[in-house]
């Protein structure tokens, strides 16, 4: 199996019992969820931590690749902006920087917390279909690199490139690090951390965006959790194991925030009423009602910190 979703040491990890995140293998909860994106079944054994509330898996399917295939999200077709977008989206970051608010894409604050300047070196890991690249190229930003294993090839676009290559082979170092909802595919936290090391120059600084146990989904629907994702999603952290992760690795933790959306509502819903999350109509299957509500339920989820993913921003020591 190629890729980055591949650890350091398969044998190892494997039907493992130990915590990848903390190495806690005492009093661990094990049980098995199901591929309910696409409604393709199969039992997939999971573990939750008991230290820090992790949840990995236990064995990693080897035709893991077989399930990104057909409409995966991340490899939707890149959308590039025409010439006159692109002016305009730059003057719009020109803009925000500046103090003035013009309807901001969320990636301003991505950028913003990440103290990003256009001359930093910038990788995107496991960056799909490179839009967010894109899109910080027409904001100015110069240097633009995106890794994922699934890529059809690796290929060049104006102001970013896209590579396809494995995370633990990456060569180059850079300033700014970004794994958008990508650890989770990962199945070695620990060697993710650890990699950061050589990978980042001095004063780097790291977003990961994630989904996260804290959320109150998690601990009331279990297995039926919108963002289990099985078998795809190999690691799902709490804050906790973050923290751990960070303090061993040498890096600060300086800031972090919750940001779930309602289909962690809806989509869990659906998965219950055993419907898959692809090709089914949301609109058929919930009132407007309904839906406004799910989305007043994660704003409120998030200022409580009990939503079902999360920001966390992290610098080298």
């Amino acid at each position: 199996m190629d890729g980055y979703f591949c650890p350091q040491n398969m044998e190892e990890l494997n039907k493992r019992t130990i915590c990848p995140a903390c190495g806690n293998g005492l009093d661990n909860v094990f049980f098995t969820g199901s591929e309910r994106m696409f409604g393709l079944g199969g039992e997939f054994p999971y573990g939750e931590c008991a230290r820090c509330t992790a949840v990995f898996i236990r064995e990693v399917p080897i035709d893991l690749g077989s399930y990104y295939s057909g409409n995966y999200y991340s490899f939707r077709e890149f959308r590039q902006s025409g010439t006159v977008g692109r002016m305009l989206k730059k003057m719009r970051y020109k803009a925000y920087q500046r103090g003035i608010s013009l309807k901001d894409p969320v990636y301003f604050r991505w950028l913003s917390l990440l103290r990003g300047k256009p001359s930093d070196r910038i990788a995107d890991i496991g960056c799909g279909n490179g839009q967010l690249l894109g899109e910080l190229s027409y904001c100015g930003f110069q240097t633009l690199h995106g890794y994922d294993p699934f890529l059809d090839s690796s290929r060049d676009y104006s102001g970013f490139s896209l590579r396809k290559t494995d995370y633990f082979d990456i060569e180059e170092r850079y300033d700014i690090l970004m794994f958008h909802h990508s650890l989770e595919h990962l199945a070695d936290p620990a060697a993710v951390f650890g990699m950061l090391e050589k990978i980042l120059n001095p004063g780097g600084r790291v977003l990961i965006r994630v989904p996260v146990t804290d959320g109150q989904v998690w601990k009331e629907e279990r297995e039926y959790w919108f963002q289990l994702d099985a078998p795809r999603h190999l690691f799902i952290p709490s804050t906790k194991s973050i923290q751990l992760m960070a303090d061993r690795f040498g890096l600060e933790l300086y800031e972090s925030e919750f940001d779930s959306l309602d289909n962690q509502f809806w989509g869990t819903e659906l998965y219950k009423r055993g419907k898959p999350f692809a090709g089914t109509d949301i609109k058929k299957e919930f009132t407007s009602k309904e839906l406004n509500s799910f989305g007043d339920k994660a704003k409120l989820y998030n200022q409580k910190q009990q939503g079902d993913q999360a920001c966390f921003y992290l610098r080298k020591r």
